[in-house]
């Protein structure tokens, strides 16, 4: 299945972005051992502008943009955020302004994301931990602004009901796996596989992040079903934070299988889903679906972070 999204601008049509994305079977003794079959979607390989989810939860985004001749953009995100760049670029292409409020103190290093974002002309406004908090209040974004134009708020991490509407579109009609696993950041990518799946399907959330409160609400409030389950055990004590055994199992999963992993997201959701097998958590006989959610630029900020050499594509 091919998935078009026409954008209507000055008369003319533009296609978006083409996705056809099939999952495919991956093999590994583990696998054998206790019956199951693992396949892999790898949004990662999408070609386009930006590709992996941040493609499905921004494509509507932006459609209303311009359909709405909007031309002031405002998203949030640290300073190593995936949302940020893929949202640059786009701003870019469309010929859209767009401000960045990025958590935390302005560096004298600008890290490779941040300066990607500058390339793209993204204007960037730097706040305190403690003022990011107030990122969902009208009222505290308007006062960062320096013009009284009409402008759109994009949520961090993209995820809003149109968000959620385009991620329902990442499963296709042969995605007939008993489980789907996913990382999730902010839920919105989750949630859009709950509302396509299948009665018989289960979706299952690695979440990248400790605690997994906020995140459930937000799941809750964008999906009525309850074929779901989130899990915080594989988050690696956080946010961004690896150890030796994570950056183990990157380099090893490549090996096998040359699937690059992401160490922020994607990694730790293939990590606990190894676990989850070897716990004998999936019953024998069944069958897996990891969904790649891409986000490799990711690796950016941690190659620098840590003198690593993670794969960024």
């Amino acid at each position: 299945m091919v998935y078009f999204l026409f954008v209507y601008s000055h008369y003319k049509i533009t296609i978006f972005a083409i996705m056809n994305v099939k999952s495919y079977e991956i093999f590994d003794s583990l696998y054998t051992k206790h019956n199951v079959k693992v396949f892999v979607k790898r949004l990662d390989l999408l070609k386009g502008e930006i590709s992996g989810n941040k493609f499905f939860k921004l494509k509507y985004n932006f459609s209303h943009l311009i359909k709405n001749k909007i031309k002031n953009v405002v998203t949030f995100g640290g300073a190593y955020s995936n949302h940020l760049l893929a949202v640059s670029i786009l701003c870019k292409k469309y010929d859209l302004n767009f401000y960045g409020i990025v958590r935390g103190e302005e560096n004298k290093i600008i890290n490779p994301i941040l300066e990607k974002c500058l390339q793209n002309k993204m204007k960037i406004i730097y706040v305190s931990r403690k003022d990011y908090k107030l990122k969902n209040n009208d009222d505290f974004v308007s006062t960062l602004l320096s013009f009284k134009e009409k402008y759109f708020v994009i949520p961090e991490g993209g995820s809003n009901t149109m968000a959620v509407k385009g991620s329902s579109e990442i499963l296709l009609d042969e995605d007939i796996q008993d489980y789907i696993c996913v990382s999730v950041g902010t839920g919105g990518t989750m949630s859009g596989l709950i509302n396509s799946s299948k009665p018989f399907q289960k979706i299952i959330g690695f979440s990248s992040l400790k605690g997994t409160a906020d995140l459930e609400k937000n799941i809750k409030s964008w999906s009525k079903k309850g074929n779901w389950l989130l899990s915080d055990n594989y988050c690696f004590n956080g946010f961004a934070r690896v150890n030796d055994e994570l950056l183990k199992f990157i380099d090893n999963f490549y090996d096998k299988h040359n699937i690059p992993l992401d160490g922020i997201y994607t990694a730790k959701m293939f990590f606990g889903v190894k676990e989850k097998i070897k716990l004998g958590f999936f019953p024998k006989n069944s069958s897996i679906l990891l969904i790649h959610s891409g986000g490799l630029s990711g690796n950016l900020g941690l190659n620098q972070r840590f003198n690593l050499n993670l794969k960024i594509s």
